[in-house]
C-alpha cells in the first residue's frame, strides 16, 4: 500500500504507529512514533490507523443534511503525494562498497527473486553530484532512453521492468558528468558499457545482499572513484594572493596515476588482478571484472603515455587467457606502443611488457 506525508498508520509486526512524516521511495517511509523518535519504516510493515477513518465517518455523520454542517478540517497536505524517485541510498546502514557509480536490478518484491518485477536502480555512492546520461540497445539500434541527475549518495529508480522486458535493458550505454561546486581537481566523464548476460537475471545466486540499498540485488559496477580520470590542467588559475612574507610562488601538481606504480625511472609494474582494483566484488560477475580491469589498465597506459614511460608491465595472471588476449587486442588501438612477454624469471607466464616509444624515433 502507497501511504503519502500526513497519513497515521499503525505498525504491522508490533505495537504502536506513529505518522509518516517523509516517502522516501516506493518502499520506504519515515514515520514520527508517538514518541516523537523518527524512524525509517518499509510500507509493507504498516497499515492505516483505522481509528483516524473512524473519526472522519462520525465527522461525514454531522454533516448530512438536518445535522449541523461539521467544519472542514484544514488541508496542510496535498491528496496524493507521489514517491520520489530520488532517494537517500542508505538512511541505517554505513554501506561497504567502494565510493562510485552503480547499476542494480533490485527484485521489487525481496520475496519473488526470480519471477516479480525489477527495478533498475542508479546509485551515485560519491560526493558528487552527476548528470547521467543513458543508451540502451533495442532491436539492433541505439536509443537514448533517460538523462538527469542524482545528488550525492543518493539513488534514482530509472524503471520498473518485467521479465519479458530484460533484453531491452541488458545492453547499452551510460554516460555520467561529475561536478562539485569548489573542486579540487575536475574528472573527465564517465562512459562505461553495459553488457549482462540475460541468463544471469534468472540465477538466484546472482541476487546478492548489498550495503547500497540493504536488500539482494544484482550489483554491476559502472565505475568506481578510483578509475576516474583527473583532467589535465582542468582547474583555471586563481588569482594570485599578495605574497607579504616570501617572494615565491609554488604550484602543486596532481600526481599521474601511473607515478604509484614506478620501479624505475620511466617504467612501471602495474598489477590488474582484480582484488588489486577493487576491495568488493560481490555481485560482479567475470564480464564485469574483465571491464574493470580493461579500464584499470586503459587509464594506466595513457598515463604512462602522457609522462613519456618507455615500458609498463602489466600483471595479469595465469588464467584461461582471457584478461591478456583482451590487452594485446588493446594495446592495436595505440600508436607506438608494442607488446611482449614479460621476463619469465621475474614474473612467470603471468605478464606483459608493454614498451612505448618515441614518435620521433
Amino acid at each position: 500500500m502507497q501511504f503519502k506525508k500526513g497519513d497515521k498508520v499503525k505498525f504491522l509486526n508490533e505495537t504502536g504507529g506513529g505518522i509518516v512524516t517523509a516517502v522516501i521511495d516506493s518502499k520506504l517511509v519515515k514515520v514520527e512514533t508517538e514518541d516523537g523518535f523518527e524512524i525509517p519504516v518499509l510500507s509493507k510493515d504498516l497499515i492505516p490507523d483505522y481509528r483516524e477513518e473512524e473519526a472522519r465517518q462520525i465527522q461525514s455523520e454531522f454533516a448530512r443534511p438536518g445535522n449541523k454542517p461539521a467544519p472542514a478540517p484544514e488541508k496542510t497536505t496535498p491528496e496524493a503525494e507521489e514517491p520520489s524517485l530520488v532517494s537517500e541510498i542508505n538512511p541505517w546502514v554505513e554501506v561497504k562498497e567502494d565510493e562510485g557509480f552503480y547499476l542494480l536490478f533490485e527484485p521489487h518484491e525481496q520475496q519473488w527473486v526470480l519471477t516479480g518485477n525489477l527495478d533498475v536502480i542508479l546509485v551515485n555512492h560519491t560526493p558528487f553530484d552527476i548528470l547521467y546520461n543513458l543508451f540502451l540497445e533495442r532491436n539492433g539500434e541505439t536509443k537514448g532512453i533517460d538523462y538527469g541527475s542524482v545528488p550525492p549518495e543518493s539513488k534514482i529508480v530509472l524503471a520498473t521492468i518485467s521479465r519479458d522486458e530484460i533484453e531491452q535493458w541488458n545492453r547499452g550505454i551510460f554516460q555520467i558528468l561529475i561536478h562539485e561546486n569548489q573542486p579540487e581537481k575536475i574528472y573527465l566523464p564517465v562512459h562505461a558499457q553495459i553488457d549482462i548476460r540475460v541468463n544471469r537475471f534468472f540465477k538466484e545466486g546472482s541476487y546478492q545482499t548489498n550495503t547500497l540499498t540493504n536488500s539482494r540485488a544484482m550489483v554491476s559496477v559502472i565505475a568506481t572513484k578510483s578509475m576516474l580520470t583527473v583532467a589535465e590542467n582542468g582547474i583555471p588559475a586563481k588569482k594570485a594572493e599578495p605574497v607579504i612574507k616570501e617572494n615565491k610562488t609554488t604550484t602543486k601538481r596532481e600526481i599521474p596515476f601511473i607515478e604509484k606504480f614506478r620501479t624505475a625511472p620511466g617504467e612501471a609494474v602495474v598489477d590488474l588482478h582484480i582484488g588489486e582494483i577493487v576491495d568488493n566484488i560481490a555481485g560482479l560477475d567475470s564480464r564485469d571484472m574483465l571491464q574493470l580491469q580493461l579500464n584499470y589498465f586503459r587509464k594506466a597506459l595513457e598515463s604512462a603515455i602522457m609522462e613519456e614511460y618507455h615500458k609498463v608491465t602489466f600483471i595479469h595472471g595465469v588464467g584461461n587467457g582471457v584478461l591478456k588476449n583482451a590487452i594485446i587486442k588493446e594495446i592495436k588501438n595505440y600508436e607506438n606502443v608494442e607488446g611482449h612477454m614479460a621476463s619469465i624469471i621475474k614474473f612467470g607466464v603471468g605478464a606483459l611488457d608493454v614498451s612505448i616509444n618515441s614518435p620521433t624515433n
